[in-house]
């Protein structure tokens, strides 16, 4: 068989970045949660749910991406396609993973944002939601389709905050599935609407986080900025300015650093993880698949009523403007909506004025919840935040908070 046939749909250099080097042999524990009804003289049985397995032989199918013309066949996507992406994505993966400030890197950015942005599409899971988006079943039409539209995630994710949270203090790494970029919603549980099947809460909507393992200790995850801004409103309600294709602007003094999880927060979102996968989940050591044995989750949205994938919104400015210079003289304009000048929307003051109120009482409600050291830090002032506020400073936080529990209780 072509090697181009074997379609890793998660690809194999991935996959080795949730092997540790003190692995003697490069095998996962792969847990089938679906596992084939087979028959044999005349008994029917299921193959073993668990299988001892390395890269080569995990989350591929047989001519996933190969197309088909009568008699005719192309593994190009494969060849082509696939192997600009798992080139470029590699690097930007790597340089994310160890990602310090005040680095920048622009091409990591640019390479990073459409490999995630196609990582969510190539998977059985994706491409399945594309067919049922197309209401085709055509897998050629999929297929081309998934090339047209590999940028479609890159500006919502632009826009969110971004933190890359650190698992090396816990003795449970990220899990691997075979859907790597997850998506969570506290206000979408597994058996609504929004993600039976093959379906994933739209990454639009204010209250989704996206969550993608990095390795095996470090993960990305995405926070809409209207979520942070005020998290308390319906999680299911569109972000502004929702539109897919357009231009974004981001900032790399934003990205949050330095939060080190817990192991019980590294098991929650393993759950996460999990519960969104497809099918298939893998890890190095057995128990780090069965994240359901080792806490009492409750209902789905506790996940995020815990503020679990929330960045510290003391870490976080408040801007309502971007304006860019360019060495002809001419410039251009953002509001932190991605919206130009010319929008309707622009620096709507009702909103800014409403979301500016939030916000403050978000950083008092969590400097409370969490107390004066941070959960993650950003680069301001040509300099880190500081990993925990002073006596004075956690005090301002907390007054935040209670300054709005009063204007409330005012209006009321």
């Amino acid at each position: 068989m072509s090697k181009f046939k074997r379609n890793h749909y998660v690809p194999q250099w991935y996959q080795r970045r949730f092997i540790p080097e003190y692995v003697k042999e490069e095998k996962f524990y792969y847990l089938d949660m679906k596992p084939e009804k087979r028959v044999s003289n005349g008994k029917v049985y299921f193959r073993s749910d668990l299988l001892r397995w390395g890269p080569a032989k995990c989350f591929y199918e047989t001519d996933l991406y190969t197309t088909k013309f009568d008699r005719w066949e192309s593994t190009e996507i494969e060849q082509e396609f696939f192997g600009k992406v798992d080139s470029s994505g590699l690097p930007a993966v790597e340089y994310f993973s160890n990602f310090v400030h005040p680095s920048v890197n622009s091409d990591a950015l640019h390479a990073l944002l459409p490999y995630m942005s196609i990582q969510k599409l190539r998977t059985p899971k994706g491409l399945g939601f594309l067919a049922s988006q197309l209401r085709s079943n055509s897998k050629n039409e999929v297929l081309y389709k998934m090339q047209e539209l590999q940028e479609i995630y890159c500006a919502t994710w632009t826009e969110c905050i971004w933190s890359i949270v650190d698992a090396s203090q816990s003795g449970t790494k990220f899990l691997l599935s075979d859907h790597p970029v997850t998506v969570y919603n506290k206000g979408c549980f597994p058996g609504s609407a929004w993600c039976k099947g093959y379906n994933d809460p739209d990454i639009r909507l204010s209250g989704t986080h996206t969550i993608f393992p990095l390795c095996l200790d470090k993960a990305l995850i995405l926070t809409n900025l209207s979520w942070l801004r005020n998290p308390h409103k319906n999680p299911l309600k569109p972000r502004p300015n929702p539109n897919f294709f357009r231009a974004a602007m981001f900032n790399f003094t934003e990205i949050q650093t330095r939060r080190f999880l817990s192991e019980l927060e590294v098991i929650k979102i393993n759950y996460i993880i999990k519960m969104r996968a497809l099918r298939y989940v893998a890890a190095v050591s057995k128990e780090w698949l069965y994240p359901e044995y080792k806490a009492n989750f409750g209902l789905w949205n506790k996940l995020g009523d815990e503020y679990l994938l929330m960045p510290d919104p003391r870490s976080s400015t408040f801007s309502s403007e971007i304006v860019v210079g360019y060495g002809n003289g001419k410039a251009d304009a953002f509001d932190e909506y991605g919206r130009k000048p010319w929008h309707s929307d622009y620096k709507e003051k009702k909103r800014y004025r409403s979301e500016w109120e939030s916000f403050l009482a978000f950083q008092g409600e969590y400097a409370r919840k969490f107390g004066p050291k941070r959960k993650g830090v950003a680069f301001k002032f040509n300099r880190l935040d500081n990993l925990e506020d002073s006596p004075e400073y956690h005090k301002y936080h907390l007054n935040l908070e209670n300054r709005k529990k009063s204007k409330w209780r005012k209006k009321r």
